[in-house]
């Protein structure tokens, strides 16, 4: 096996290979991670067979073997850590290869996050008079930047490319909503919320996320979303807004 640092361009073939094989998607959390690592062509004589990923010399993040050559992928896979300095590895539990040769390895397995995706159901949620949900503008900056803090960053931009949605009651910010359009996934948007901390626990988190389920499906896009495994608020908001969860992001510890 030989491998070669490559441009993630190199092996777009072979991503959509993967994410095809995938049972179900990931959020952008994990996308952002994958998107920013170092790739890897991995070569069986002169045919690439697989790529892997590694994100800041430490965390890798895709391991991926066509599946002609799985045969060998448990080789591979002990052939890359032993030849990296990777320390842990990030798995979404859609990804069965991935998750198996962990296993097989009795690494440490710690839970990260769960990932969720729309259920198709529709609930009504309408917003009263006095109240509206709509995308953010730079006259919402102030407001957005003294509830959020640093929740996000690059506000401005996201105000400009359409990702920041706010919900008013009145001239009161009640929360934003965020949609983060996919660039591994065609037609998927990971979609999120922060609600005003003085407005906690009114149903306020729920209200963004139907909207965000709402325009989503306007605009002919499937939402996925995403949150901490051990934030049992964000994930019964989530819920209770029709997304559901299968899906795990396991941090997995190199012992």
């Amino acid at each position: 096996m030989i491998t070669k640092e490559c441009l993630i361009n190199e092996i777009q073939y072979m991503i959509e290979e993967y994410i095809h094989e995938l049972s179900s998607p990931f959020d952008s959390f994990l996308e952002e991670h994958i998107l920013a690592s170092t790739f890897y062509m991995i070569h069986e004589g002169s045919k690439v067979v697989g790529y892997y990923a590694i994100h800041n010399n430490e965390l890798l993040t895709q391991f991926y073997i066509s599946r002609p050559y799985q045969m060998y992928s448990q080789k591979m896979f002990s052939q890359v850590l032993e030849s990296n300095t990777v320390n842990s590895l990030f798995i979404p539990t859609c990804d069965e290869l991935f998750v198996s040769l962990a296993v097989d390895k009795d690494f440490t397995i710690n839970k990260q996050a769960y990932f969720f995706q729309d259920n198709q159901d529709i609930i009504e949620s309408n917003v009263s008079g006095d109240e509206s949900f709509r995308p953010a503008n730079l006259e919402d900056l102030q407001q957005i930047q003294q509830i959020c803090g640093d929740f996000l960053d690059q506000y401005e931009r996201r105000i400009d490319c359409g990702e920041l949605f706010t919900y008013y009651r009145g001239a009161v910010l009640l929360g934003i909503g965020v949609v983060e359009k996919s660039k591994m996934f065609k037609g998927l948007a990971s979609i999120g919320m922060l609600t005003n901390e003085a407005y906690r626990r009114q149903g306020i988190g729920r209200v963004i996320i139907l909207q965000l389920r709402k325009w989503c499906a306007e605009q002919g896009i499937k939402p996925v979303s995403g949150c901490w495994y051990y934030n049992e608020a964000s994930k019964r908001t989530l819920e209770s807004a029709g997304m559901v969860t299968r899906t795990r992001l396991l941090r997995v510890k190199v012992t």
